[in-house]
């Protein structure tokens, strides 16, 4: 039997129903180089279609008659370790996604080849008669030849597909087969290496200085190139053509006389950083120098470890943070920081870049493509020793991690709301277990299920109670917005908060509000008929924007123009409810003349950075902004924070509806009296007696936490049970309710099995999902009730390869995400 290098493969054709590492045998040119972790073209299914995939394990074995050989290798060197490929293999079995999907996730997308499958006569001397006496049996191939010989005699799949319909791949294999044919794979990297031409002289500066003196006169640029080199030494060519004027011409002329000679050098395409000098030594007053020593104690355990840091806003974790990295490196490790938005990286990585100098790399989806593959690139090397970013942070390869720091650890971004559907703070855990690392999690205000994994002993809690250098907590101020509309005052804007403005104002200090909906108005409502302009592919009434006058959805990005009169009855709209850009107009009315910045996605296009330093340089009186100006931002002249409307979140149908609103109101409130001016906070509700919005005002975790975890054991919600929701998806209504139907019985009966019973499973549903269309497809939700192990985890998947493979529910889809955050 003949032997060969076997490769085990994952396809990225390969749908999640028959998703497994797939055999293939290595042809002797590849054998050496088809090495793990690297990235290879394969021909995949009965029609062979070329497809990409990447070696998971290696062998010698026999190469048996059905094996196929691998096509070609997309990479000169591995781009994925062992414990990558470890990850990969955990998160197909965590996530219920395929293993290419999980390494898609794991590698920067700048990394990613698009293969291009080019369709072209074998022989191009053949003429068309020919080739129609050839393909003569075969039904349909006479348009496709047609293509082919007014291209030139090639062109690609996905233009033979357009023109020719659905049977295009079948009567290009039959084509291929009666040898008239052949098919090519082109593969095109997304973001290739960038470099830049190097120049230097092959010989002494003197020698060559005596070479082309004779002819300065007559070859001055020649002369100028020469000296110029040797004055500087090595030189990119497109700065000496710059400084001399000289033509590339000119230098390949020098090199053909052996006077110079070309090199490429890497050119890394690299974000710019706003230089900051040297901090000062980091000082801590005593408590944080306890939560530094435990912190430090668990690090040098040799024991994978997790901690949560409970600390109050303005309390000075970030000092923490840096205090342990410095420790960390130290001791020779690496480090993952990661913050929940990307507007907190800036600030984030001037502070640390204070203390770490170029130790430390960012990486966030804002950075242009190139940015990110080349910063991967020097992390991978080893240059890179600190990494900081927002969630897909956590896939920096970084050897020897020693610490990983989840700051405001509760925020539902660290969730990825696209398959696969992960959580940093899982992926955070798996990698700190293989590494022997620390974990960190630090927030003022825990997500439930971490405080209760600190009260059972999961993680070891550690404390700031008190600001840093004794600063006091911002004096809250509950506003009942149902006196205002007593009182005739219709706009977002309450009596109180108005009062507090214009006092801070008079004092030149600075204020921060928030609203967590963008847009003009809410909607668009007519007087007369009560017509609301729906999405026409989502079931949501579409929100104003002033700034351009169109009608927008949030959820597809359909947008239209706002009518100026009722499109049913001709009657005159009305604007109901109010988002950031019917605030800021309000704001400008009730204060002319006073500087207002909004922050909101429709304004953060333009660069976060950007507004956040005109806020700080400028001294712009007033902030506002949607949720992402109530974390981690530091201004010393903010002292006044206005919540304008606490009940947007607390009323939403999610059971993390109370802790989202509770979290949110204390992180905003803690933006306020950071410096040494003390803080303000007014929080406008029509709900003042709430137990949520009292508890926030007084700062008060301990007594939230305790009501919520009793609401959450009576209901059986995390931590007490973990929540599976599976959402059935497509465009006929029908259908999916019919679909969804069948998935709860399957449930019904996996919950009658032995190993899942003892956790008394529940089944519920099905039910519209709270948004029931998107983007022309109907969704409905069926939730169980049980246990996020390994047994449930293997009935799920068999659930969902069973319901892929059922011809009945072809044009449905069904995703499952456990205890889904948003």
């Amino acid at each position: 039997m003949e032997t060969a290098v076997i490769v085990k493969v994952a396809v990225s054709a390969a749908p999640y129903s028959i998703d497994k590492p797939y055999d293939y045998w290595v042809p002797e040119p590849f054998s050496d180089s088809a090495l793990l972790g690297v990235r290879v073209t394969v021909p995949f299914g009965r029609g062979n279609r070329t497809s990409e995939g990447i070696i998971l394990a290696r062998a010698i074995g026999i190469k048996r008659k059905t094996l196929k050989p691998i096509s070609s290798l997309l990479d000169r060197e591995p781009v994925l370790d062992q414990d990558g490929i470890a990850l990969a293999i955990w998160m197909r079995q965590r996530y219920f996604c395929t293993l290419f999907e999980a390494v898609k996730t794991i590698l920067p997308a700048g990394l990613w080849y698009r293969l291009r499958e080019v369709w072209r006569l074998k022989n191009p001397e053949l003429d068309r008669l020919s080739a129609d006496r050839m393909s003569s049996s075969i039904p349909r191939a006479f348009p496709i030849l047609d293509i082919l010989y007014a291209a030139g005699g090639s062109a690609d799949a996905e233009t033979l597909r357009a023109a020719c319909g659905e049977q295009t791949d079948a009567v290009l294999r039959a084509l291929q087969k009666a040898e008239v044919v052949v098919c090519e794979t082109a593969a095109k990297r997304k973001i290739g290496d960038k470099s830049r031409r190097m120049a230097e002289l092959s010989m002494s500066a003197e020698e060559a200085l005596a070479l082309v003196e004779p002819r300065r006169r007559s070859a001055p640029q020649r002369y100028e190139v020469v000296r110029l080199l040797a004055a500087a030494g090595r030189t990119s060519a497109a700065d000496i053509c710059y400084f001399t004027g000289a033509s590339m011409r000119t230098l390949r002329g020098l090199e053909k006389a052996g006077i110079l000679t070309f090199s490429e050098e890497e050119l890394l395409r690299l974000p710019i950083q706003r230089q900051v000098g040297p901090a000062p030594p980091i000082v801590l007053n005593p408590e944080q120098q306890a939560a530094f020593d435990t912190l430090t104690a668990l690090l040098s355990s040799g024991q994978p470890e997790a901690a949560l840091l409970h600390g109050v806003t303005g309390s000075g974790k970030t000092l923490v943070y840096l205090r342990l990295v410095q420790e960390v490196l130290r001791k020779g490790r690496t480090a993952i920081v990661l913050v929940p938005e990307i507007v907190l990286t800036p600030q984030m990585m001037r502070k640390f870049s204070a203390y770490l100098g170029e130790t430390v790399a960012m990486l966030h989806s804002s950075l242009r493509m190139g940015e990110r593959y080349d910063q991967w690139k020097r992390i991978r090397r080893g240059e890179i020793r600190v990494v900081l970013g927002t969630r897909s942070a956590i896939f920096a390869p970084l050897k020897n991690l020693g610490v990983v720091i989840l700051d405001e650890e509760q925020e539902s971004s660290y969730q990825s709301e696209n398959p696969p559907r992960y959580h940093a703070r899982e992926i955070a855990k798996f990698l700190c277990a293989r590494n022997q690392a620390l974990l960190v999690l630090g927030s003022a205000t825990p997500a439930v299920e971490t405080a209760y994994g600190a009260e059972s002993g999961a993680y070891r809690e550690v404390l700031l109670r008190q600001r840093y250098n004794a600063r006091s907590l911002p004096r809250v101020t509950v506003a009942d917005l149902r006196q205002d509309i007593r009182n005739g005052r219709a706009g977002m804007i309450g009596e109180i908060l108005q009062a507090e403005l214009i006092e801070n104002l008079e004092r030149g200090e600075q204020s921060i509000l928030l609203l967590n909906r963008r847009g003009s108005s809410r909607m668009l409502l007519c007087g007369e008929c009560g017509h609301v302009p729906e999405c026409p592919r989502c079931s949501v009434p579409l929100t104003y924007h002033s700034a351009n006058g169109r009608l927008m959805c949030h959820y597809c990005g359909h947008s239209e123009r706002a009518p100026e009169s009722c499109p049913a009855c001709g009657g005159r709209m009305k604007q109901i409810g109010a988002g950031t850009q019917k605030v800021e107009e309000e704001l400008h009315e009730l204060l002319p003349g006073v500087g207002v910045l909004r922050m909101d996605a429709d304004t953060v296009s333009n660069g976060h950075e950007m507004i956040l330093n005109r806020f700080e340089q400028e001294h712009v009186p007033i902030l506002l902004g949607t949720q992402m100006v109530a974390k981690g931002l530091d201004f010393e002249d903010v002292t006044l924070v206005g919540v304008l409307s606490a009940d947007i979140s607390l009323y939403m149908d999610h059971y993390r509806a109370a802790e989202r609103t509770f979290n949110l109101l204390t992180q905003v409130v803690g933006r306020a009296g950071r410096g040494s001016r003390p803080g303000r906070a007014v929080i406008q509700t029509y709900t003042p007696d709430n137990e949520v919005i009292q508890s926030a005002a007084r700062q008060d975790y301990k007594s939230f936490y305790q009501s919520e975890l009793r609401m959450r054991r009576m209901r059986r919600y995390p931590p007490f049970a973990d929540l599976f929701t599976f959402t059935v998806s497509g465009p006929e209504e029908g259908n999916v309710l019919r679909a969804a139907i069948g998935v709860r019985e399957a449930l019904r009966q996996i919950c009658r099995l032995p190993e899942l019973a003892a956790d008394e499973p529940e089944v519920l549903g099905p039910a519209p999902a709270p948004v029931l269309k998107v983007n022309n497809r109907y969704r409905y939700r069926i939730l169980l009730i049980g246990r996020n192990n390994r047994q449930t985890r293997e009935q799920v998947s068999w659930l969902l390869k069973r319901f892929a493979g059922d011809r009945a529910n072809r044009g449905t889809n069904l995703f499952v995400d456990c205890n889904p955050l948003e």
